[in-house]
């Protein structure tokens, strides 16, 4: 079961998310299985993933994909800015995870 964020976490990741390298890009190929393999690898390791989207994938679209995404992956959007997506699906068998 997804559990929701409070604001102060969203702020948190937000926060954390600015410091990061882009660790994905989805471009026009979409939603693949092998880039929603990727991206769920990559958010068992490290709970925080931040994607960015193409130049050719425009406003609404944005949002659209985001939630695809983030349905797909059973992860949580933490926020989409420009063309920017922050995931993060928690995962408490990490020795340090993110939120107790």
């Amino acid at each position: 079961m997804l559990r929701m964020l409070t604001s102060a976490q969203r702020k948190l990741l937000r926060q954390r998310g600015q410091k990061m390298p882009d660790d994905v890009r989805l471009g026009k190929d979409g939603l693949s299985p092998g880039f929603v393999a990727a991206v769920g690898h990559l958010l068992s390791r490290q709970e925080v993933v931040k994607l960015r989207f193409g130049k050719d994938v425009q406003g609404e679209e944005r949002k659209a994909l985001g939630v695809e995404v983030s349905t797909a992956l059973s992860a949580e959007c933490v926020a989409i800015t420009g063309r920017t997506m922050l995931l993060y699906r928690a995962n408490p068998e990490l020795d340090a995870p993110i939120f107790k």
